[in-house]
């Protein structure tokens, strides 16, 4: 029975780190790094970016279909007024003992292009993670569903993202290293990440999944 009244806990918990791993990630996607050893070019946000497809699966296991879709418009709608308020306060007219002014402009203003890009990316890719997991949990395994839903929808997103983010911005060169060690990175992480589905109940109907 204690396990019962935990269970629905599970949904809410997988959500808000899914929408809070959202944020977090086009924040850190300011930051264009090199992978330790290979020195390729990647965005931070790539860091904790691709455990938001797992979480996604976390929030389509326990609470449905159709909230795992919400959830992913909702993310996509906090993250567009999380842009908007960093241009505003941008905006604003600093305090004289305030000297961080051009730092905030170079570092958060440029958030606005990330985020543009990772909204249509994460919408995109995640709406079709959606719809590939619900047909692949009804056939194979949910350790499967998860992977195979995930790279799919992991790849699309790289490209999405990139392109949108980066293109025109940096070279080219630099923009397919990023697409490339985001599709690395990011499948490695889903093969890590993927088996701990199996440590979240299915606490839906069947059909609703």
């Amino acid at each position: 029975m204690n396990q019962e009244k935990n269970v629905p806990a599970l949904g809410a918990i997988a959500a808000s780190l899914y929408v809070s791993f959202q944020l977090i990630a086009n924040v850190l996607s300011t930051k264009i790094a090199l992978l330790p050893w290979l020195n390729w070019s990647i965005d931070g946000g790539t860091v904790i970016y691709p455990l938001t497809f797992t979480l996604r699966d976390f929030v389509h296991k326990t609470l449905g279909k159709k909230s795992a879709r919400q959830i992913v418009v909702l993310a996509a709608a906090i993250n567009l007024a999380m842009a908007l308020l960093f241009i505003l306060i941008g905006k604003v007219k600093p305090d004289p003992t305030w000297q961080y002014q051009v730092a905030y402009e170079k570092i958060l203003l440029p958030v606005w292009r990330i985020t543009l890009g990772s909204i249509i990316a994460q919408v995109i890719s995640e709406l079709l993670d959606t719809e590939i997991f619900s047909v692949a949990y009804r056939k194979m395994d949910d350790v499967a569903a998860v992977l195979f839903s995930n790279s799919v929808s992991l790849v699309a997103d790289s490209f999405i993202f990139a392109i949108i983010a980066f293109a025109f911005f940096l070279p080219w060169i630099t923009v397919w290293q990023i697409i490339f060690t985001n599709i690395i990175v990011k499948t490695a992480m889903s093969l890590l990440s993927a088996p701990s589905i199996k440590l979240v109940p299915r606490t839906v109907e069947f059909e609703q999944i």
